[in-house]
């Protein structure tokens, strides 16, 4: 049974190379899809009056290009949100972090006051006891 398994995955493994190697490679340039195949430029490379010039147009469908540069502004947008955000939180987190001392500080002011209060009341307390 695992020699028939690994048989037939062996025949599909290679059936799938086959298949995959008559596929050509997809340029991004989804318009010009003329191969060079004229074996002439491949017979002269001395011949050929090649300046060595860079192609100016741009490679790919241009709806393509012009989708993937407004995706690259949105996220210089994004991250320019992101560091506005980031500003603002550590603002908020500083006033959190005063008012949360100020906070702390006043309570403890307020249960020395209490203590003190109630200090008072008992030794009130006491000297009415005494009377």
């Amino acid at each position: 049974m695992k020699k028939t398994i690994v048989a037939i995955a062996s025949v599909f493994l290679c059936a799938g190379a086959v298949l995959a190697d008559g596929n050509a490679f997809t340029p991004l340039d989804f318009n010009d899809t003329g191969y060079n195949t004229s074996s002439s430029s491949y017979s002269t490379p001395a011949t050929s009056t090649a300046t060595g010039s860079v192609e100016t147009s741009a490679v790919g469908n241009p709806n393509m290009q012009n989708a993937i540069l407004q995706l690259d502004n949105a996220q210089v947008d994004i991250r320019t949100e992101l560091m506005n955000a980031k500003t603002r939180y550590t603002e908020v987190d500083s006033q959190y972090k005063v008012v949360k001392e100020e906070r702390k500080q006043l309570k403890k002011q307020v249960k020395k006051i209490e203590k003190r209060i109630k200090n008072i009341d008992s030794t009130k307390e006491k000297i009415r006891k005494n009377m």
